[in-house]
């Protein structure tokens, strides 16, 4: 089967529902640029916990003006300090205005790139460019808090571990700027009743679907 030369997947879903596993196999199958703008919030959040600025968005405007997403994804963002802390900072408006415009001067570099967040579909890649595919990403809190208990080696007691997921998830779908949906046409991915291998295959078939549907006309 040819290769799109326009593929654009949009990845969104709550904390620790799979999405960042799943973008990562689907954007390796597919040889897609992947970008988790989860990971630029969680950038910000560092810089201003480690630097403590007194105007949070001309401190943030001046740092990224230099940063590049290759130095993001080098840095060392997992932990329940910057999950708590960010979990606030989305909600600011400026601050996100400051995180959608490095996302789409990567994107408008890349037709072929899929992007993980929690206002893809709905905000950033609405339109201009619009996501060829929307995948929303749920998953039980207990197995969610369990999977990030593990990730962060059990350093922190599950039940905390748990609050904060279920804390953060409330504000991104609370949040009065750019919150938390699943679009209309968002293919749903129930990560808990799916293991990898599912996940992967469920998101090809709806990936491969729009391949055929291109190639027929």
């Amino acid at each position: 089967m040819a290769r799109l030369k326009k593929l654009i997947i949009a990845c969104d879903g709550e904390s620790a529902s799979g999405k960042s596993t799943a973008a990562k196999l689907i954007s390796k199958k597919y040889k897609l640029l992947l970008v988790n703008s989860g990971l630029i919030y969680r950038y910000c959040s560092k810089l201003i916990i480690n630097e403590k600025p007194k105007q949070i968005t001309t401190f943030l405007r001046k740092k990224f003006k230099k940063v590049s997403y290759k130095k993001i994804k080098n840095e060392k963002l997992h932990s329940e300090k910057i999950s708590n802390h960010v979990a606030i900072l989305a909600k600011n408006k400026k601050v996100r205005e400051i995180v959608n415009k490095l996302q789409m001067k990567i994107i408008k570099k890349n037709k072929r790139i899929c992007v993980e967040g929690r206002d893809i579909a709905s905000k950033i890649l609405a339109k201009r460019p619009k996501y060829d595919v929307a995948f929303y990403f749920k998953c039980d809190l207990n197995v969610a808090a369990y999977r990030r208990w593990r990730d962060l080696k059990k350093k922190s007691p599950l039940n905390e571990v748990k609050n904060s997921l279920k804390k953060r998830t409330n504000l991104d779908k609370g949040r009065k700027n750019s919150p938390l949906i699943k679009v209309k046409d968002a293919i749903l991915i129930q990560t808990d009743k799916l293991s990898k291998r599912q996940v992967l295959i469920k998101m090809s078939k709806s990936i491969d679907d729009l391949k055929n549907k291109k190639s027929n006309f």
